[in-house]
C-alpha cells in the first residue's frame, strides 16, 4: 500500500517519490544533476536500500524528465518506463539538432534561477525496459495508471493514482511563483494538448502534481481558462530562442 508521495526540489523541476513499505517508484526521471540527491535521500532520509527503486518512468524526453533515468538505473538496478513509440524523440539530424537546443535551454533556465552550474547531458537517445500504452497499470506498481497526455511533445505522458486521486502531469500544467496556472511554451502538437487538458478535467483529480510548481488542486474554472488560453499553432524551440533574443534587445535599448 502507498504510503507516501514524497516530493523533492529538484535542480530545474519537482522529484516525486511513491514510497512502499518495501519498494519505490519515481514518478519522473528527473535531471542528471539531481541523482546524487535521489540516492542519497532514499539512503538518508528514508533509510533504504537504493536497490528498493524498482521503476522510474520517464514521462518525455526533456533533460529535467529523461535526464536522469539511465544512470538512476545504472546507480540501483530500476526499470525504465515509457510510452511506446517506435521512434526516438531526438531522431535524425532535426533530432539531433533539437536534443542540443533543448540542452542548452535548461542551462539558461538553471541560470535564470540562480542554480549552480551542474552537468545535465544525458543520452540522446532512451532504451526503456518497459513502454506502456494509454490506460495500462505501471508493472510492480499496478495501483498507479498511465494516461497519455500528449501535446508537449508526442509522447507525454502522465500518471494517475485512482486510489488517492492524485495525478502527475509532467509539463502538462505548470504554476508559476504568483500561483498562476499556465501553459508550457512548447506545444509540438496543439489540438493534442488541448484533448489532454480536456481529459484532466474530466478525471476530476484530488490533487495535481506538476514538474514546476508543485502541487495543487485544480478546480473546473481554472481548466477552462487553461483549454481557453492554450497556444493554437505549434510552439518550438526557435520559437522560444526567439523571444529570448527579442527580450534582450528590448531590455538594451530601454537602458539606452
Amino acid at each position: 500500500m502507498l504510503q507516501q508521495i514524497l516530493r523533492l526540489d529538484g535542480h530545474l523541476q519537482n522529484i516525486y517519490l511513491a514510497v512502499y513499505p518495501d519498494k519505490l517508484l519515481l514518478l519522473d526521471g528527473c535531471c542528471r544533476a539531481d541523482v546524487p540527491f535521489v540516492l542519497a535521500t532514499i539512503r538518508d532520509l528514508l533509510g533504504r536500500d537504493v536497490r528498493q527503486l524498482k521503476a522510474v518512468i520517464v514521462t518525455h524526453m526533456h533533460a529535467d524528465h529523461a535526464g536522469g533515468a539511465s544512470y538512476l538505473k545504472k546507480a540501483t538496478g530500476c526499470q525504465i518506463i515509457s510510452a511506446n513509440r517506435s521512434k526516438q524523440w531526438y531522431e535524425g539530424v532535426e533530432g539531433r539538432i533539437n536534443y542540443l537546443l533543448d540542452l542548452s535551454l535548461s542551462y539558461f533556465v538553471a541560470y535564470r534561477h540562480g542554480s549552480s552550474l551542474k552537468n545535465l547531458n544525458y543520452p540522446r537517445e532512451l532504451f526503456a525496459d518497459i513502454c506502456l500504452n494509454d490506460g495500462d497499470c505501471v508493472p510492480m506498481f499496478e495501483d498507479w495508471q498511465i494516461l497519455e497526455t500528449i501535446g508537449h511533445t508526442d509522447r507525454d505522458l502522465s500518471v494517475y493514482h485512482q486510489q488517492t486521486g492524485k495525478i502527475y502531469v509532467a509539463d502538462l500544467i505548470i504554476k508559476l511563483r504568483n500561483q498562476h496556472f499556465v501553459n508550457p511554451y512548447n506545444v509540438h502538437d496543439p489540438q493534442a494538448y488541448i484533448q489532454s487538458l480536456q481529459k484532466i478535467k474530466q478525471l476530476q483529480p484530488k490533487l495535481v502534481l506538476m514538474a514546476h510548481g508543485g502541487q495543487a488542486f485544480i478546480d473546473n474554472q481554472t481548466f477552462d481558462k487553461l483549454i481557453k488560453k492554450a497556444p493554437k499553432v505549434v510552439r518550438t524551440n526557435k520559437d522560444i530562442y526567439n523571444d529570448i533574443v527579442f527580450r534582450v534587445v528590448k531590455k538594451k535599448f530601454r537602458r539606452k
